[in-house]
């Protein structure tokens, strides 16, 4: 199989460097407008434009700013060659509803990338979590002096909007949000309260301009506690019995949640698999994301 990746900057190249790791890819080729960029990948087939990939590429990872994957992956479906694009999907609904109407017309792969779900801790997790009452999430790091054309809401919260929608499995009832813009033009730091007609409470802050980095989250249920660390890939579980707070670690087989997100998207290319759900799922993410925006914006 032939793939490209297309954009090089700090997420290309971690896609770059697991693509050489897959053994059903046979060649791969480096993308950037940028060609300083190129430069690093001598010992790849390197292109300036992404069109003259019509016709020899198999499958293609887009990693470029979001502006961009609107056109970029457009393109791709159209020529009916399976996408993975880095979350968020495009910059609004409309554009990630015409990419999901493309990729049903063409019966073409449109896989976008919410790596947490991939993540071994929350699968885990997710298999002893019923009806939740609320749920903590903090998503903190450091300044990343990338990804600043978007807000924080729509780099980093939204990968916790998307596993909330998961774990609720309910309509919202209603969104509360704050945000703050200290170092960048759109927001650094933002909190969201989200209620749902269940009953179920999420309470999420992202925030880019930490002084440490922190993925967590922590789901109440009746009578249980789960502490969820993305990044140590840990789960612990607090449980009621008797009289006593009963304490269980969940033995977890660590392994990069990204390296398992694309080698299952190479899986299903190879099996000419088709799914819609996976970009309607970030469509649902990213339309929560901008309602939330919209709130910290009026």
């Amino acid at each position: 199989m032939k793939v490209a990746v297309i954009g090089l900057g700090k997420l290309g190249s971690i896609h770059l460097r697991i693509y050489r790791e897959i053994a059903e890819i046979k060649k791969i080729y480096a993308v950037d407008t940028d060609e300083s960029k190129l430069i690093d990948y001598k010992d790849l087939e390197t292109l300036s434009d992404y069109r003259h990939l019509k016709d020899k590429v198999d499958l293609v990872s887009i990693a470029t700013p979001t502006i961009n994957h609107f056109e970029i992956a457009g393109f791709f479906l159209a020529n009916k060659i399976p996408v993975l694009v880095e979350k968020p999907i495009t910059v609004d609904t409309a554009q990630a509803k015409k990419l999901i109407d493309l990729s049903k017309k063409n019966k073409t792969l449109l896989f976008v990338g919410h790596v947490e779900r991939y993540n071994n801790a929350y699968i885990a997790a997710k298999k002893i979590i019923k009806n939740p009452l609320f749920i903590e999430c903090h998503r903190l790091s450091l300044y990343p002096n990338r990804s600043l054309d978007i807000s924080v809401i729509l780099d980093l919260m939204i990968h916790d909007l998307d596993l909330v929608l998961d774990l609720a499995k309910d309509d919202i009832r209603k969104v509360e949000a704050k945000g703050v813009k200290v170092l960048s033009p759109s927001e650094d730091i933002a909190n969201a309260r989200i209620t749902f007609k269940n009953g179920c409470v999420a309470n999420i802050t992202a925030s880019r301009i930490s002084v440490k980095r922190e993925r967590k989250i922590r789901i109440f249920m009746n009578r249980a506690y789960i502490s969820l660390d993305y990044a140590q890939q840990t789960v612990e579980i607090y449980q009621k019995v008797g009289n006593e707070i009963k304490k269980e670690v969940l033995a977890i087989d660590k392994e990069e949640p990204l390296k398992k997100e694309i080698a299952h998207f190479v899986s299903m290319v190879r099996k000419k698999m088709f799914r819609l759900d996976y970009a309607e799922k970030s469509k649902n993410a990213l339309e929560l994301a901008i309602k939330i925006r919209k709130i910290v914006d009026k």
